[in-house]
C-alpha cells in the first residue's frame, strides 16, 4: 500500500496566500517548495539590496518550513538555488550559503541561472529533507 502524501500549510508562511503547499510529506521524506527572499507575514518588507542578504533570508524562509515539522537544516539531503545574476553572484551566494552547513554535512545541490524569479528576488532555494 503507497503511504499517503500529507500537505503541510503553516500560519503566516507563503502557502496561505498563494496556491501551492510549502512542504508536502510522504514516506519520511519532505519536500519543500521553493524560498524566496520575503518577508511572508509582512509581504510589503522591502527584500534586501545585496545577494548576501537574499540568501540569508531564502535559508531562513527555507528553515521556517522545516522547523514546524520538526526539521531543520541537518535534515536537508538536497537542495536546488536559482539565481538571477547567476555570473555576477554566484561567489557571495555561495560564501552566505555555505556559512549555515559543517563542512562535514552538505547537502547535494544544483545551482542554477534563471532569467526571472517572483517578488523580484534574486534568488529561490527549494529542498528535499529526510526525516531520520
Amino acid at each position: 500500500m503507497n503511504p499517503a502524501a500529507i500537505f503541510h500549510s503553516f500560519p503566516g508562511g507563503a502557502g496561505m496566500v498563494t496556491p501551492y503547499s510549502p512542504a508536502v510529506e510522504i514516506d519520511g521524506w519532505v519536500f519543500l517548495a521553493g524560498q524566496v527572499p520575503n518577508d511572508p507575514p509582512n509581504e510589503a518588507t522591502p527584500l534586501p539590496p545585496d545577494i548576501e542578504g537574499q540568501t540569508r533570508l531564502a535559508m531562513d524562509n527555507l528553515l521556517a518550513a522545516l522547523r514546524p515539522l520538526g526539521l531543520d537544516l541537518s535534515d536537508l539531503v538536497a537542495v536546488r538555488i536559482f539565481l538571477t545574476r547567476f555570473e555576477e553572484e554566484f561567489a557571495q551566494m555561495n560564501a552566505t550559503y555555505r556559512s549555515f552547513f559543517p563542512s562535514d554535512r552538505l547537502p547535494a545541490r544544483t545551482c542554477v541561472g534563471v532569467t526571472a524569479l517572483v517578488g523580484g528576488g534574486r534568488i529561490e532555494i527549494d529542498g528535499i529533507a529526510r526525516r531520520r
